[in-house]
C-alpha cells in the first residue's frame, strides 16, 4: 500500500479546499436525498406477524414499545446455523446503549429480528453481551415478506428490489436456488393502532449506517430537530448566524 504524496503546506491547503468543495456538494446531495426519503409513500401493514421474545409471543405493534417509530435490523441467522452471520455480528457489536438511548429520545425503537429459534438467539446474544431486543420470526412470514429470507418455494424471489429475471441479468440468479438469508433494515411508523412500512434498505445501502442520526435519516420522521434560538437573541445576531453547509 502506497502512502500519500508529501507536499508543502500551501499545496496541501489547495488540495484540501478542492476536496472540501466536493464534500459540501455531497452533503447537500445527501440532505436532498434524506428529504426525498421522508416524503416516500408508505404501505399499511395488513398482516398479523407473530414473534418469539423473552416474554413469549408478541406482535409487531409490541416491538414499538409505545414509541411512534420502529427500526428493525434483519440479522442473518438461519434456523440451522449455530451462530449468526459474522457481518451482522460486527454491526450488532456497535449497537450500544448510547445509540439506543439517542433513538429512544426521538421516539424511535430499535429491535433485531432473525429467523433462528429464540433459544439459539438468546444463547448467542448472551455470549456476545448484547443488550438490544432480539426476536425470532421463525413462526411468521415476516422475513419472506420483507425479502431477507429468499426461497422461491415460499415466495417470489425479490432482492434489493430486483426480481429473479433482473437478478439473473447481473449474475445473481443463484438467489433463486434453495434458501438464503440476507441482511437489511426496515423502518415502520405507527399512527394510533395502524402500522405502516415506510422504508427498507439492503445490500451496500446498509453500509451508510453508523450513529443515531444515520438511522434516523432512514425514518419517516427524520431527526425531528428544529433550530431553537437562545432567548433574547436579536434580529441582527440572528442574521449573523453562519450557514455551515454553504
Amino acid at each position: 500500500m502506497s502512502l500519500p504524496r508529501v507536499v508543502s503546506q500551501d499545496e496541501w491547503l489547495l488540495a484540501r479546499k478542492e476536496l472540501l468543495a466536493a464534500e459540501k456538494q455531497m452533503t447537500r446531495a445527501r440532505d436532498a436525498l434524506n428529504t426525498r426519503r421522508r416524503e416516500l409513500p408508505m404501505v399499511k401493514i395488513e398482516k398479523d406477524y407473530a414473534f418469539d421474545g423473552p416474554d413469549g409471543k408478541t406482535g409487531l405493534a409490541e416491538l414499538f414499545e409505545g414509541r411512534d417509530q420502529l427500526i428493525v435490523q434483519h440479522f442473518m441467522f438461519d434456523p440451522d446455523w449455530s451462530e449468526g452471520c459474522p457481518s451482522c455480528t460486527a454491526a450488532a457489536d456497535e449497537t450500544s446503549a448510547g445509540l439506543l438511548n439517542h433513538l429512544h429520545a426521538r421516539d424511535t425503537s430499535f429491535v433485531v429480528v432473525s429467523r433462528a429459534p429464540l433459544n439459539k438467539i438468546e444463547r448467542y446474544k448472551e455470549a456476545k453481551g448484547w443488550i438490544f431486543p432480539w426476536y425470532s420470526s421463525l413462526a411468521s412470514d415476516f422475513n419472506y415478506d420483507f425479502n431477507v429470507t429468499i426461497d422461491a418455494s415460499v415466495a417470489p424471489v425479490m432482492w434489493n428490489y430486483r426480481t429473479l429475471d433482473e437478478l439473473e441479468k447481473v449474475d445473481m440468479g443463484w438467489l433463486g436456488e434453495g434458501s438464503s438469508e440476507q441482511p437489511g433494515y426496515s423502518m415502520f411508523l405507527r399512527d394510533g393502532d395502524v402500522i405502516f412500512h415506510t422504508y427498507s434498505v439492503y445490500a451496500r445501502g446498509t453500509e451508510m449506517l453508523g450513529g443515531s442520526y444515520y438511522f434516523l435519516d432512514l425514518t419517516a420522521l427524520g431527526r425531528q430537530e428544529e433550530w431553537e434560538e437562545p432567548k433574547g437573541r436579536s434580529a441582527k445576531a440572528r442574521s449573523n448566524i453562519p450557514d455551515f453547509s454553504a
